[in-house]
């Protein structure tokens, strides 16, 4: 019979293509947990990207995960190495032996779910968005629509972070045979703790990668817009990414050099304290920490209505805007900063429901419970 997380210790292996932004954070997060509960855990990934900030966060990770930290070079797109990295992949399974594959987007999903079927091992599949985001009419999105249907049926366990990724991944390309399980990420204790705003803090803050899906360019355009019509709204934009060149090029074009500064990338709180509103301005998301954290925290906020956010707002969606829209989040930035007290009131709530509902324990606790329903299943 299978072993099941409530006999003894599992044998787990984590696997992700690029250990940068939320996925990797939640990756770190899972395995901690994991280790702490007496499991022997260990991680791949991309050994391309992540510089040196995934080196220092494995290495303070590396002494608690048995099975090792290994990197190997993976490109996101289909690559002509990609057969290779599957057999070094498959090699490095063979020898650490784990009993649960858990592959973390669309190409470490894909190398998890390559692996043929056993009694004594289950494969586990985190879309964190990945393929989700092409647009199904892209060569792009036929491509991984086509891959995530001739992979969906070897895939013993779906652990989804929101109910939004689960809802998409079901419509686009079918309902699973495995189970289906809906984890939301969640933050660790400590991040409940206030942070202090800055005597140096701007009207708006952005904090997070540069990329377009996170649409950092549309929260310069609405601080252009704002300008222009009489109000003078600065902008710290945290971050780094491959859109940073295009991102200063944005700013001088638009003669906003004197109202939008550039801090490089920094710890999501240290970000937080250096501007009196976070904006997060998504044009696609699932699940984002950076919003979980800053609500954590009891940041004033407003966000983009898209992916998983509502599922954090609840109930307060008076804080969101059309992803998307530069106009209604300039509007949201106009009406958030012009009402302090209703902005700052509503963060506390928000601070209090996801105290309720998005911890790292439940996070772990909820994975492993995944884990042991699938092995039951089995």
């Amino acid at each position: 019979m299978a072993t099941t997380t409530s006999e003894k210790p599992l044998r787990i292996l984590h696997a992700v293509r690029a250990p940068v932004g939320g996925i990797f954070r939640h990756i770190v997060d899972i395995a901690a947990g994991q280790a702490e509960r007496g499991h022997a855990v260990g991680i791949v990934a991309d050994s391309l990207t992540g510089g040196e900030r995934a080196d220092t966060a494995f290495g303070q990770l590396a002494p608690r995960m048995k099975l090792g930290i290994h990197r190997i070079p993976i490109h996101r797109a289909p690559h002509p190495s990609d057969f290779v990295v599957w057999l070094r992949f498959a090699h490095l399974v063979h020898r650490l032996k784990p009993n649960v594959l858990h592959g973390h987007g669309a190409k470490a999903g894909a190398f998890v779910r390559l692996r043929p079927s056993a009694r004594s091992s289950i494969r586990i599949y985190t879309p964190h968005g990945g393929s989700l985001h092409f647009g199904p009419n892209t060569f792009e999105g036929q491509f991984y629509l086509r891959l995530e249907r001739a992979l969906m049926n070897r895939t013993e366990l779906f652990l989804f972070e929101s109910a939004f990724a689960r809802d998409t991944y079901q419509a686009r390309i079918g309902e699973p045979s495995g189970l289906v399980h809906t984890v939301f990420n969640g933050v660790t204790a400590g991040e409940f703790d206030p942070v202090v705003t800055a005597p140096d803090a701007t009207d708006v803050v952005y904090v997070g990668e540069f990329r377009h899906i996170k649409g950092a360019d549309l929260l310069i355009e609405a601080i252009s817009r704002l300008r222009a019509a009489g109000r003078s709204v600065t902008l710290t934009l945290g971050g780094d990414g491959e859109e940073t060149g295009a991102l200063r090029a944005q700013v001088e074009r638009l003669g906003l050099t004197e109202a939008v500064r550039f801090i490089g990338h920094v710890k999501a709180r240290y970000g937080f304290s250096k501007g009196r509103l976070l904006v997060v301005p998504s044009r696609g998301d699932s699940m984002p920490y950076v919003v979980i954290e800053a609500a954590a925290a009891g940041i004033p906020m407003i966000a983009a209505r898209i992916g998983g956010i509502p599922e954090i707002f609840g109930p307060h969606e008076a804080g969101l805007f059309a992803a998307g829209d530069v106009g209604a989040m300039a509007d949201g930035i106009a009406a958030a900063l012009a009402a302090p007290d209703r902005t700052i009131a509503r963060a506390k709530d928000l601070r209090e429901r996801v105290f309720m509902h998005f911890s790292q324990k439940a996070m772990v606790e909820g994975v492993l419970a995944g884990y042991r329903a699938a092995f039951a299943r089995r």
